[in-house]
């Protein structure tokens, strides 16, 4: 399962930096902060389950 936790997490910054940069792109301060957001969920996510691991063996 953490395999596919950590792929969600990659993903979710993903989704974030395309948001991110086409708010940015057509001016949408909204739009680019929101972007931010999931990206830094998906860091977040991403960093969890690297603890996890770091646990588990």
């Amino acid at each position: 399962m953490a395999h596919h936790d950590k792929a969600k997490g990659k993903a979710q910054e993903l989704k974030g930096k395309v948001q991110k940069e086409a708010g940015r792109a057509v001016g949408n301060d909204e739009q680019a902060a929101k972007g931010r957001a999931k990206e830094a969920e998906g860091n977040a996510r991403q960093a969890k389950e690297k603890a996890k691991d770091v646990f588990r063996g």
